[in-house]
């Protein structure tokens, strides 16, 4: 079992992941409320990270969803699939970070 975990900038997207989710098969997931250590640093009282981050970061979107599951080995393609089909190229800036770990033993599921 791996838990996989989306970074989600553009948060706009969320009901669409959540449904892509839906028709693969992923029926549960945490959504936490979450923002990057650039915009945290901008906000922050830090006048000199502040004022360079600001000038080459996105502040339209200082805060992103965070979202993990726990999927099954042979769903992780189909899983990661549907986060690619609703985000496209997700190598481009500001749209979000996505990664898995394996999970060794899991209760209350």
């Amino acid at each position: 079992m791996k838990a996989l975990f989306l970074v989600l900038n553009k948060t706009e997207k969320l009901n669409d992941i959540l449904e892509k989710f839906m028709e693969v098969g992923v029926t549960g997931a945490t959504i936490l409320d979450s923002q990057g250590m650039g915009s945290a640093l901008i906000e922050g009282e830090i006048p000199l990270f502040g004022g360079v981050l600001r000038s080459v970061m996105d502040n339209n979107r200082p805060y992103n969803k965070t979202i993990f599951t726990l999927v099954n080995d042979e769903d992780m393609r189909a899983a990661k699939s549907a986060v690619k089909d609703v985000l496209g190229d997700m190598n481009q800036p500001g749209v979000g970070l996505m990664f898995s770990v394996d999970v060794g033993d899991v209760v209350g599921i």
